[in-house]
């Protein structure tokens, strides 16, 4: 029977599907980053705009975890939260935060370093109007990150919720709830390789405003 270190020790793959060369990226980060995503989704890789969070507020401990990229241009990716949960409290305290990608049916990472800050109210508004209506009643009634007693009581309040408000009702955003948008300062683009020599392209903000970029190579 093999133990979990024996596992462990099996799991190794050969990446070997493509490459990656600076004279091959965009400009920009963000145009690179297009390109990848459309194929990620061309391939039908589940969910690619699944991506990791880290944040680390003022006593310094790193927190992750998995959120939805909803929009993507120059000025960065958005995702949408509770601002009172750990995250957004978090955000607040240190807006420096990073976010991570990982496409494996095309063994490709992208890593994101940059600053948050919150997208406009009508922007706002205008995604958690798209929202079905179960998940805009969800967000008034989720104390996101604080401890609840039950399951039973998160869905008895949203039982609640939900009789207040007819099927026609406009539900109106919560102020607590919205959109953060990450400005990207370093970007790498990573294509895994056999023999564990990883094509890896950073791109590195020259200027935040004129939006340009240094590329380097890395080390695998």
């Amino acid at each position: 029977m093999n133990t979990k270190k024996d596992i462990l020790r099996q799991l190794r793959k050969e990446y070997t599907r493509q490459g990656l060369t600076r004279r091959e990226v965009a400009p920009t980060p963000v145009q690179q980053f297009e390109l990848w995503f459309l194929e990620a989704w061309d391939s039908h890789v589940p969910e690619p705009n699944a991506m990791t969070l880290c944040t680390v507020g003022k006593a310094g401990k790193p927190s992750a975890r998995i959120v939805l990229l909803k929009d993507f241009d120059e000025r960065g990716f958005t995702f949408y939260t509770n601002y009172r949960s750990l995250k957004g409290q978090q955000i607040a305290e240190n807006p420096h935060v990073s976010l991570s990608f990982f496409w494996q049916p095309l063994e490709r990472q992208v890593r994101i370093e940059g600053r948050a800050e919150k997208i406009s109210e009508n922007e706002s508004d205008e995604y958690f109007n798209s929202r079905p209506r179960g998940s805009r009643l969800a967000a008034l009634v989720s104390p996101q990150s604080q401890i609840i007693e039950s399951r039973d009581w998160l869905e008895a309040k949203w039982s609640e919720q939900n009789a207040a408000f007819p099927e026609n009702e406009v539900i109106t955003r919560p102020s607590h709830w919205g959109g953060f948008r990450v400005k990207p300062l370093r970007v790498e683009f990573w294509q895994g390789r056999d023999n564990r020599l990883h094509d890896r392209i950073l791109y590195e903000a020259d200027n935040e405003t004129e939006n340009q970029w240094t590329v380097h190579r890395l080390a695998p």
